[in-house]
């Protein structure tokens, strides 16, 4: 929906004299330098915890790997759980991530960032209110994509989410279209088109559904970039605000998609299945924080590629899913304009 993301006078200040800096003597005309020093924090302050690159990345690209191939276990009715029901899933997911947040905010200095956001009634209406809105569709879509489409064919779908952005951008003059944005618009929409070509399980409700999805995806990431400008949120601090507004959205539409089919069938995954599956997507954003630190804008894309690589080979594994030769070549082609959008910024 960065992240990713989240996802961001010719002569210097430093060499202009200052008043603060040099006192002059007004009889012998000589200069006294006064240096300044930047006050200490004080002794008692919680200092940061950093995780080194080599650590974090393996960390971050499992957490990825194992929610999605989790999530799609539970879903499935021939090699899973069959536990069709990806609102609620989402609903729970959102409940657990709200009341996580506000533990780790008590206790730790991860969701330090909250205390620098004034967040007002009315920001709050405006922003985190219609921002939240899109992201609980895009999630509930998503995971309605997972009931009938391999999980490798959904992930060569999703490299399309910079295309729809840089189409929402140009729709809404928010950017200027120019010669590399439209050779990566027609690089990622080319490799897009030959992977769902050569689809073997194509379902057209499964194939609607994720491009919504995408939709839902590019416009929420482009709408945090118009109301959010300015503001710093890493995926916790984020995860603080829009995880209570979408959990009470989709707890709404429970009743009219799944009903309470849902509460009936939870004895086919059991407490342990829930709380598992929901602390291994809240570690997914616990560990994107730690990488967004670590690491420069090439070395999280490419380990944002390899990831994918590794979660449709996974996907293959274990649940059989086929890839046709033309899929590989198209997500190839995919993930070139992927990689040139996000080393290049997107401008």
């Amino acid at each position: 929906m960065s992240q990713n993301k989240d996802v961001e006078s010719s002569i210097p200040l430093t060499s202009m004299p200052r008043a603060s800096d040099v006192e002059r003597d007004l009889t012998h005309g000589e200069h006294i330098e006064v240096k300044i020093t930047e006050p200490r924090a004080p002794s008692n302050q919680p200092k940061k915890i950093t995780i080194p690159a080599i650590i974090i990345i393996p960390i971050w690209m499992a957490c990825s790997i194992s929610v999605i191939l989790y999530n799609k276990y539970i879903f499935d009715r021939f090699d899973g759980l069959n536990f069709p029901y990806p609102v609620f899933l989402t609903t729970w997911h959102l409940i657990f991530s709200a009341i996580s947040t506000r533990i780790l905010q008590r206790t730790t200095t991860l969701v330090d960032g909250a205390k620098d956001i004034d967040m007002t009634r009315d920001r709050w209406v405006r922003s985190i209110l219609p921002i939240g809105a899109l992201f609980s569709g895009s999630l509930i879509l998503s995971n309605y994509a997972y009931l009938s489409l391999s999980v490798s064919f959904i992930q060569m779908l999703k490299a399309f989410v910079p295309v729809a952005i840089l189409l929402i951008s140009f729709a809404f003059k928010i950017q200027e279209p120019n010669r590399r944005l439209m050779a990566i618009v027609l690089m990622i929409s080319t490799g897009c088109a030959l992977a769902a070509y050569g689809e073997v399980h194509f379902e057209v409700f499964g194939f609607i559904c994720q491009c919504a999805a995408i939709v839902f995806e590019a416009s929420r990431l482009v709408m945090i970039q118009i109301l959010l400008h300015g503001m710093k949120m890493d995926p916790i601090v984020s995860l603080h605000y829009y995880a209570p507004v979408c959990a009470v959205i989709n707890a709404v539409l429970i009743p009219f998609f799944e009903g309470m089919e849902p509460f009936y069938a939870l004895h086919r995954v059991g407490l342990l299945v829930l709380f598992t599956n929901a602390g291994v997507a809240f570690a997914l954003n616990v560990a994107a924080v730690f990488l967004i630190s670590v690491g420069s804008g090439l070395i999280l894309t490419l380990a944002g590629v390899l990831k994918d690589i590794l979660l449709i080979t996974g996907s293959v594994i274990a649940f059989g899913s086929p890839i046709a030769a033309i899929q590989v070549f198209g997500y190839s082609i995919s993930l070139g304009g992927l990689i040139i959008f996000k080393t290049t910024g997107g401008k």
